[in-house]
């Protein structure tokens, strides 16, 4: 019977670029910079990795629709390398390939690498799909602010809440991710903001203003997984491995079925309670020590809260507002900045959210660093839309916790 992959693979070295407005690089200048970090990180040669993953979202933009510009910008050693895309949870599904390669017994060393250049598009958000029948049937006249603005309303009217309490959290949530983003060298955005400048930003589409919208920048981010008995024979005494690696994907359910009320992502409940499982997780409020999500908007963060089994059913925008997701808090949330401040290059997202946990678990986050050692790190991505979407959800942690 499958048991899942937890403590089968562990990270050996993880890299990242600096995210923002990379005008001067071409996105395979943005794949050295992560991968030199990170193949410096793991300590091993680049003829040492037998296999890689690319993860990009918009390939008509500046990669291509196979893995070979990974291969000649790294020029790997004339190994299978494999592109993928999963809406924006493609950094998180290149992760996946590169661990599952390994907990099979496939390879002793994989690589999988994001990476997105999308202030080149000419776009002020993400690119826009036009073909095929998924775009004709669900996305015709449909923005991303427009459908994550209809999730919130979604919210007030199930569990019956005050407006303008939503609007406070959501402003705490932004706040709270430029604060920590302030903290980081390698964010796109590095400064905080307050209350009123979120309250009396131009509306985007109401509930949601412009401090409620994460923005688009270019970055890349690369990890390198291997076994964790490579990890120690090569003298890697503080090792991270992976506890649980779950994606789940609509089926139709909610966008084409009543049953589903629209305040809540169903595939983000099913892939954390799968994760959970595989992690031998029971109490996530008790266990899990940090958060890295997908907070597309403000009211994302939020209403994942609950979906991660994290806070109550309608209880995150207390939990908001009380701190409990501060970079001081009880399980500090987006500590790194998040794509508030980062962006949100789509092939690279979800190993940037993975690289924060890399580093807090090492102690190695520099301004950031939880003081509290942290035992269990959770990220989740998300692609798509609240009625139609991917999601991942990973968990990280030192090994044999």
């Amino acid at each position: 019977m499958a048991s899942g992959i937890r403590d089968k693979v562990a990270i050996l070295g993880m890299g990242c670029s600096k995210f923002g407005e990379r005008w001067d690089k071409e996105a395979d200048d943005l794949m050295v910079e992560a991968f030199d970090e990170a193949i410096k990180d793991a300590g091993i040669e680049k003829n040492q990795i037998q296999a890689a993953w690319l993860a990009t979202g918009i390939e008509e933009q500046h990669v291509g629709k196979s893995g070979v510009p990974l291969a000649l910008a790294l020029r790997l050693p004339f190994i299978p390398v494999t592109r993928v895309e999963n809406y924006c949870a493609s950094g998180t599904e290149a992760f996946r390939g590169a661990a599952y390669a390994v907990a099979s017994g496939a390879c002793d060393f994989a690589l999988a690498l994001g990476v997105e250049k999308l202030k080149d598009t000419g776009y002020g958000g993400l690119p826009q799909r036009s073909r095929g029948p998924l775009n004709s049937m669900f996305w015709a006249n449909l923005s991303a602010p427009g459908s994550f603005a209809q999730l919130a309303a979604a919210y007030v009217a199930k569990h019956g809440c005050n407006a303008s309490d939503l609007k406070q959290a959501m402003a705490h949530v932004s706040v709270k991710s430029h604060d920590n983003g302030a903290r980081n060298p390698k964010a796109h955005l590095q400064s905080k903001i307050t209350i009123d400048t979120v309250m009396n930003a131009p509306m985007v589409a109401a509930p949601l203003g412009l401090f409620d919208c994460c923005g688009v920048s270019d970055g890349s981010a690369c990890a390198i997984v291997t076994t964790p008995e490579i990890a120690k024979s090569l003298g890697k005494s503080d090792i991270i491995s992976v506890k649980a690696l779950q994606l789940a994907v609509s089926n139709g359910l909610e966008a084409q079925h009543n049953s589903w009320d629209g305040s809540y992502f169903a595939t983000t409940r099913i892939a954390s309670t799968r994760a959970y499982e595989e992690a031998g997780i029971k109490k996530p409020r008790e266990q899990i020590s940090l958060l890295e999500v997908h907070d597309c908007f403000s009211v994302t963060e939020l209403v994942t809260m609950e979906d991660l089994h994290i806070s109550p059913e309608g209880g995150a925008i207390r939990d908001v507002l009380d701190g409990f997701y501060d970079a001081d808090g009880t399980i500090p949330c987006q500590i790194d900045g998040g794509l508030k401040c980062f962006g949100h290059p789509i092939g690279a997202s979800g190993l940037r959210m993975i690289y924060e946990m890399y580093l807090q678990l090492l102690g190695r986050a520099g301004q950031r660093q939880r003081k509290q050692p942290p035992v269990f790190g959770l990220t989740m991505n998300l692609g798509g839309f609240p009625h139609q979407n991917v999601c991942s959800v990973g968990i990280v942690g030192r090994h044999g916790a």
